[in-house]
């Protein structure tokens, strides 16, 4: 077995030597951990105990931590209440949509959470109790993380992004809006906006987006940030593109309650009042009850569902609204800060990592600020292989050249953690980072992959 290990770490360090030499990392640094996945030996490492900026591989730490703390049979649950009384089919009061941080309440990616579906089930709800006449309004209760809120260290150019949706106790679509643009006739030309989905008219959409070339796909940033009214479209759309651009949406919880009141007026149902939030309340001084008269309880789909997506898909909202969740289960504050200060806590306690090796400001991995060492990314995802849940996390992995591994990409930022087994038979796990490259991104991978492949 000695041997096997000797060769296998040859193997890796010659590889290594000649992908640290690349051109491209001139001004960059790398760093590699492969350990054994049986005995959490090592079997290499370069740089291990430098902390390096970890883009969405910090999701498989986030997505681990939550296992623990909440357990891969959590749900969330959102409740539909109403205050007031009910006199002749006239409710006297408001319908309260209360958020317990469910980020996938409204999603596409679940056939029970779907917005349609909610609609349906939330409108019989209400209609069921007598109710054909509304004298207050929907009330999107979004108190409990505080709001809607992007990641304070997260930067300007990412907040109005899809990826940079801000998070709230009460989610909604993935507080995402798909915007349909239509290229000019030749490049350089100003786009057009054809349309919003859904229809998002109560926001002022200033599009300075131009026309880009053939092939070169969507470089639009939508600059904007929760609370928003105002949302400019700034960049190059490509003349032969035809997908919509995704941008946040800047107040989920009002959304949510705007469409349960679009929904209940095209059953006939009058709502006097215009939708609302708790947080719009708050600056009105409108009191909004805790509690009322329970008309339905929506259950979301289990943690290990949704971590399947999170890093499937590195939705960055799942982080965010996991790690807020895991502080509260923990009795502490649901500020991003304080919340990832207590993740990080969680491993230096379980693992003995020293403070300095996770160093985080978010759940997602979107915050530059992020460090991290190799070693401990990859001490963490070692010591849940004997966990119960590990096959329904192994599974959330998606697949890159042929391995199993967590991808994570921002400015100047690649990474790849995961698992491999070796030819000769050995388990794996392994954490590749590389800070401040140069070159594309695209053939950055390209010698990455290279250097992993000395790992099958």
């Amino acid at each position: 077995m000695e041997v096997r290990a000797q060769a296998l770490q040859q193997k890796i360090d010659h590889a290594y030597r000649q992908f640290e030499n690349n051109p491209d990392l001139q001004h960059g640094i790398a760093s590699l951990t492969v350990l054994d996945a049986k005995t959490g030996a090592v079997i290499f490492s370069k740089n291990n105990d430098v902390g390096l900026a970890t883009a969405s591989t910090l999701k498989t730490i986030t997505s681990a931590t939550a296992y623990y703390i909440l357990g891969a049979d959590y749900t969330y649950h959102t409740l539909l209440y109403y205050t007031g009384n009910i006199d002749k089919g006239v409710l006297n009061g408001d319908i309260i949509i209360k958020g317990t941080g469910d980020p996938t309440l409204g999603s596409d990616r679940f056939d029970t959470t779907k917005e349609s579906i909610l609609l349906a089930q939330w409108s019989k709800a209400i209609m069921g109790a007598g109710i054909k006449k509304i004298n207050g309004s929907i009330i999107g209760d979004d108190r409990l993380f505080g709001g809607q809120t992007a990641g304070p260290r997260w930067i300007w150019q990412d907040m109005g992004s899809y990826y940079g949706a801000g998070v709230s106790g009460l989610n909604w679509r993935e507080n995402l809006v798909d915007v349909h643009l239509n290229a000019g006739k030749q490049i350089g030309a100003p786009t057009s906006l054809r349309s919003t989905v859904p229809n998002v008219s109560y926001l002022k959409i200033i599009n300075e987006s131009l026309t880009g070339p053939t092939g070169s796909g969507d470089k639009v940033y939508p600059y904007a940030a929760p609370y928003s009214s105002i949302i400019y479209l700034r960049g190059a759309y490509g003349i032969d593109l035809k997908k919509p651009i995704q941008i946040a949406l800047p107040d989920a919880a009002y959304d949510a309650a705007l469409r349960l009141q679009f929904a209940l007026e095209s059953n006939g149902v009058l709502v006097e009042q215009p939708a609302s939030t708790a947080t719009m309340c708050r600056i009105t001084g409108k009191k909004v009850p805790e509690t009322g008269q329970l008309l339905f309880s929506h259950v979301s789909p289990k943690l290990k569902d949704m971590v399947y997506w999170f890093n499937q898909k590195s939705i960055n909202l799942y982080g965010e609204a996991l790690l807020k969740t895991m502080a509260l289960k923990q009795g502490k504050e649901t500020e991003i800060d304080v919340a990832a200060e207590s993740l990080r806590d969680f491993w230096v306690g379980k693992l003995g990592l020293p403070k300095g090796a996770i160093r985080i400001y978010d759940g997602s991995g979107l915050s530059p600020e992020n460090r991290v060492t190799t070693m401990a990314m990859a001490r963490v995802l070692t010591s849940i292989k004997k966990e119960t849940w590990f096959s329904d996390y192994y599974k959330s992995f998606p697949v890159y050249n042929g391995m199993k591994m967590k991808s994570g990409t921002i400015g100047g930022v690649l990474g790849y953690t995961g698992y491999q087994k070796a030819s000769d038979g050995t388990d794996l796990v392994f954490c590749l980072l590389v800070n401040n490259y140069e070159g594309t991104a695209y053939n950055m991978r390209q010698k990455m992959f290279t250097l992993l492949n000395t790992l099958k």
